[in-house]
């Protein structure tokens, strides 16, 4: 019963609601039934299933709210988290930021299934495995991946009418392969909505080959050097960007998009909305539609979701925030879903940069990344599983790997050549060449 149809889900959330005795009261069900399987040391060590459907319902008394979960589904227990949540809300300090549930609400269609996805089998995940294990065993390599699919189903519900409901699709894989001796490695990820893209041999080989390039790498000294990202390696550091435009804490003065007023400014705006603050070329939006990385045309309080801009043309177009804040500070709301965004690029291969660099980094990923400061958006991290150094067009010699301390804003300040987009960790980012990015110390990691 992990994935009910709409039909089945309206007709079981409206019987949720009919418990119901709150002001307000709202439904949130959730179904997933996925599958993965794991190998490492060339064997594959683990595979399962899971399949759960989970209903949370939200009941409020004026602005006191309450939040129970279930997953069983008989008439008693439907009504028991209903009356939990009620008692909850009761007992509940009331929300100053409260907002009124939403009402009737228009979606367009959303284009998240594919039927070859939910069919993934057992059988199929043992042979992704294989496709991904024996090309390494070939090549005297140890291979350790990861894939899972998943089928899941959301659908929303409210007492003022509004009723949402989507389907969704996706599998992903990684694969992370290293010379017996552990001087080399590489690694590759590969993500789909349509389990028909896939093809874990093909990116294995591109690991495999990494792997074999990387070993016996040569220090070099840390400093400023052109870099040319994978979309694996910019993917986290644009992550925290894009997840960091928060309009409230612009407003509040905590974000590197406040508004700092100068002396003697009178009526001087909280946040940096319309200011250039990244080179032209940068555009960065979600998009529900895009036929790469759809996702659901709602958010979790059921609010349609669509295509919106975050920058353009390297100004800030638009903040996530919240209805509240919305609310309060008389802007638009701009909801998304699963934090998806998308980079638009250029029209250059990767070989197509690495041809132009006269002197530079390959980076194939970046990983253990933290902040260091929210005002500046400095970020430090290491890189990891393939670093080349460049010269005269051509890819040198492997090289050890880096500690970086960098910010996107100075990265997309920076950029010399960005290539075709690319979906990675469910969305859209372009390889990018970058001057000047500053590597910090050396690491003896592999």
């Amino acid at each position: 019963m992990s994935i009910i149809n709409e039909k089945e889900a309206k007709k079981l959330l409206k019987k949720v609601l009919s418990f119901s005795k709150a002001d307000e009261c709202e439904c949130n069900l959730n179904g997933q039934l996925t599958g993965n399987i794991r190998y490492a040391r060339n064997t594959v060590s683990t595979a399962g299933e899971v399949s759960d459907l989970t209903l949370a319902v939200q009941s409020t008394f004026g602005k006191r709210v309450g939040v129970a979960t279930i997953n069983e589904f008989d008439d008693a227990s439907l009504e028991k988290v209903v009356r939990r949540a009620e008692e909850l809300a009761r007992l509940a300090p009331e929300n100053p930021e409260y907002m009124s549930i939403l009402g009737p609400q228009t979606y367009a269609d959303s284009n998240t299934y594919f039927e070859s996805t939910a069919n993934v089998t057992p059988e199929y995940r043992a042979q992704a495995a294989e496709d991904g294990i024996m090309p390494s065993k070939k090549n005297k390599l140890v291979a350790s991946g990861f894939l899972t699919d998943s089928h899941t189903m959301s659908a929303v519900m409210n007492s003022k009418g509004l009723f949402a409901y989507n389907q969704d699709t996706n599998v992903s894989f990684s694969a992370t392969i290293r010379t017996e001796d552990g001087k080399g490695s590489g690694w590759v990820t590969r993500d789909y909505s349509d389990v028909k893209k896939m093809n874990t041999a093909k990116a294995s080989k591109i690991a495999i080959e990494k792997s074999l390039g990387s070993v016996d790498a040569k220090e070099l000294e840390p400093g400023k050097y052109t870099v040319i990202l994978e979309p694996a390696a910019s993917v986290g550091l644009l992550g925290r960007l894009f997840g960091s435009m928060n309009q409230r804490s612009a407003d509040e003065g905590r974000s590197f998009l406040s508004y700092k007023a100068k002396d003697g400014e009178k009526d001087a705006p909280s946040n940096k909305l319309g200011h250039k603050m990244f080179d032209e070329r940068v555009n960065l939006y979600s998009d529900p539609h895009h036929p790469e990385v759809p996702t659901a045309t709602f958010s979790g309080n059921g609010a349609p979701v669509k295509k919106t801009y975050w920058i353009k043309n390297g100004k800030i177009e638009n903040f996530r925030n919240s209805r509240y804040w919305a609310d309060k500070s008389g802007t638009a709301y701009n909801p998304t879903t699963a934090g998806q965004f998308l980079m638009t690029g250029g029209d250059a291969s990767l070989e197509d940069m690495i041809k132009d660099t006269r002197r530079g980094i390959l980076v194939t990923r970046l990983w253990y990344i933290r902040q260091l400061d929210p005002q500046s958006l400095l970020f430090t991290g290491l890189t990891r599983d393939g670093t080349f150094y460049i010269e005269n067009g051509k890819i040198k010699y492997p090289v050890k790997n880096f500690r970086f301390n960098e910010s996107p804003i100075v990265m997309l300040n920076n950029i010399e050549a960005m290539g075709k987009p690319v979906r990675i960790n469910g969305n859209m980012v372009p390889p990018m060449k970058i001057r000047d990015f500053t590597f910090s110390s050396l690491s003896d990691a592999i």
